[in-house]
């Protein structure tokens, strides 16, 4: 076991990013792939998905070359996967859709339609999804709905890590934290949910077999195999979602701490030993183990919104390389130079529609206050300054409905500069946590992988794979700036949250022409 290696896989959102980890949880090897694509759509709403799978591929030879070609043998592997995609697949097992992401807001009329119906309250008490079109079982009534012929000729629904997972071992299987984002399983029974199952018209055997993350598979198909480097009888261990894994991956085992994720999307959640819902489904509540829940809000606007920003800014210089185009880091460096509160501009950053606390997916951007005065580095901070409010909308919930938050650790691409923590530490008016390791989701799926062959026992043990490197402390003088711009955002929100509904469906027909 002392020359063993772990491989840990998130396939997430925008790309597949793996690592390679060693006996005693040291991080060895890293690689990544992104998805390919030709246009925006398929970058973000409905994914090819053999390019998910191709990605994994790439992303495992990688980690596995970047770490040296380690000596000895993997001794597991486990796989993490986005929440709330979704593919229809035919009785061959064929794709008859993409991969429709949690990006992709068409289902917005059948989750408004539950949303102001009798069973929505129940239908969230047993699920602990707020009614919203994000989540697969509105997807599958968009189906239903809207390409009936599709809807029809389904004999199954799957997520994108089923999808890779059934290619792999041969068996159509789902952890429970991938089904508790779906919208149709009982967080209390660890079963599908009947009442779900009726709204979406589908049957038990039209949805993946439930298992435990730390059940573990011992064949692996021969042909993925060996394209990803490692011997066919690596045993495969079920792991859970990436939201999961984040938590795990960045030392966040106690009920007292908290996760503040920023990558493509985002999140602030905590695990709980007992289910926790709110009276007004501000938040989610996800099962993933018979002992403990996911809990918190997320929002559709994180690092998307960069990469928007990004490829706005990139359109006005079409015959530049891809090198000399803006980068992440350019884009942060532009912030920095607008002060705090970007010279006034206030962003409501719904590009993609929003999510918790008041799930309406006809929220629309908007920027507040612009004048003549303002430059690209205050539309850039007001973007990162728009998003830490979101946060903090999140943040405000899970106080009220939880136990005592003691500790705050970060993870996600956000890390890749401690401007933008800083800003969130700023609002939140609290410390938070950097680890020496930022992408936490896959080093979450490593664990995982260790655990389900008894290379570690429990997750305090692992707890000490990922220390602290950095800690934002909040600025008092910052955060009284940021009450009163905060203020004035929700004043924003609640002024132009009448005209959503209305805009998104001009929007909608406009865009089309």
């Amino acid at each position: 076991m002392d020359k063993s290696w772990f491989l840990g896989i998130d396939v997430g959102t925008g790309s597949c990013k793996t690592v390679v980890v060693d006996a005693k949880g040291g991080i060895i090897g890293f690689g990544q792939s992104e998805y390919p694509s030709d246009n925006v759509h398929q970058k973000w709403q409905e994914q090819n998905p053999e390019a998910l799978l191709t990605g994994m591929i790439q992303s495992v030879r990688s980690a596995i070359a970047n770490a040296g070609n380690p000596l000895g043998s993997c001794a597991a592997i486990s796989l993490g996967g986005a929440l709330h995609s979704l593919i229809a697949l035919d009785g061959s097992g064929n794709p008859l859709s993409g991969v429709i992401t949690w990006a992709d807001g068409r289902a917005v009329r059948q989750g408004e339609w539950v949303k102001k119906s009798e069973v929505a309250l129940r239908l969230y008490e047993q699920t602990g999804c707020p009614p919203h079109g994000m989540y697969p079982l509105y997807k599958i009534m968009w189906f239903h709905d809207e390409i009936p012929d599709l809807y029809r000729k389904a004999a199954r629904f799957v997520s994108a890590k089923e999808y890779i997972f059934q290619k792999l071992t041969g068996e159509y299987l789902a952890d429970y934290c991938l089904a508790a984002g779906s919208g149709l399983l009982n967080i209390h029974t660890f079963n599908w949910d009947d009442l779900s199952l009726e709204m979406a018209g589908i049957k038990r055997h039209q949805l993946s077999e439930l298992c435990p993350p730390q059940s573990v598979f011992h064949r692996l198909d021969p042909k993925i195999a060996g394209e990803m480097g490692i011997a066919t009888d690596t045993p495969l261990v079920m792991g859970s979602s990436d939201a999961v894994n984040s938590s795990l991956g960045a030392g966040v085992v106690h009920p007292w701490q908290a996760t503040c994720m920023v990558g493509t999307s985002g999140a602030l959640r905590i695990i709980a030993h007992r289910p926790i819902l709110d009276r007004v489904s501000r938040s989610w509540c996800y099962a993933f183990d018979k002992n403990r829940w996911l809990v918190g809000g997320a929002i559709n606007n994180g690092g998307v919104v960069l990469s928007w920003w990004r490829d706005i800014l990139n359109q006005a210089f079409p015959g530049l390389s891809e090198k000399s185009l803006p980068s992440f880091e350019d884009l942060i460096f532009l912030a920095q130079k607008a002060g705090i509160g970007a010279g006034g501009l206030v962003c409501l950053p719904f590009f993609a529609g929003e999510r918790s606390p008041n799930w309406n997916l006809n929220a629309r951007a908007v920027f507040f206050g612009l004048s003549l005065e303002h430059r690209l580095e205050h539309l850039t901070r007001a973007i990162l300054e728009g998003i830490a409010f979101r946060l903090k909308s999140i943040y405000d919930v899970l106080i009220e409905i939880s136990d005592e938050i003691r500790e705050i650790r970060v993870s996600g691409g956000f890390t890749q500069s401690l401007f933008w923590p800083q800003i969130v530490a700023n609002v939140l008016n609290r410390k938070l946590l950097v680890p020496s390791w930022t992408e936490t989701s896959n080093l979450g799926a490593a664990i995982w992988a260790m655990l389900g062959v008894g290379a570690i026992h429990s997750w305090e043990e692992a707890a000490s794979f990922n220390s602290v490197e950095h800690i934002c402390e909040p600025k008092e003088e910052d955060n009284q700036t940021y009450e009163v711009i905060y203020r004035i955002y929700k004043s924003l929100y609640q002024a132009v949250n009448p005209l959503f509904e209305e805009t998104a469906t001009l929007q909608k027909k406009m865009l089309k022409k």
